[in-house]
């Protein structure tokens, strides 16, 4: 069974998206607000998240405990287990990531790759469907 990876049908809104400023023109990708959720993206994968959920959890417990209700735990448990999918998503993300640059290292013609950690998802994605349409 052949198995085919589309690009990702969400961000299509995204191509061709340019910004304009100092006069010139420059990709989404590489736009401020971009680079800063991809940062925020990083930290929920963090032990420190958890730490953060925790605190936020004491304090509704000290300053507003009537208003934490079946509604309220809710909301704590899906904050929770949002934390824990990320986690273990960036886990396994850098597992993979560690396994391909130890294969990279080891086969001298894949060298002109090794940068693309650089760059934005949707410059990989273009990379990737250029390198597909080339095969």
């Amino acid at each position: 069974m052949l198995l085919v990876q589309r690009p990702i049908a969400s961000a299509a809104w995204l191509k061709g998206w340019n910004l304009r400023q100092d006069g010139k023109f420059l990709r989404m990708a590489n736009h401020p607000i971009i680079s800063a959720l991809t940062s925020i993206g990083t930290l929920t994968s963090r032990p420190a998240a958890f730490l953060v959920l925790l605190a936020y959890a004491a304090l509704w417990l000290v300053f507003d405990r009537e208003s934490l209700n079946w509604h309220g735990a809710a909301t704590l448990f899906t904050w929770a287990m949002t934390l824990f999918i990320q986690r273990a998503e960036h886990r396994d993300t850098q597992a993979i990531h560690a396994k391909l640059d130890e294969m990279l290292r080891s086969n001298s013609s894949a060298s002109n790759i090794t940068r693309i950690d650089d760059e934005e998802p949707e410059e990989i994605e273009k990379r990737r469907n250029r390198k597909q349409q080339g095969d």
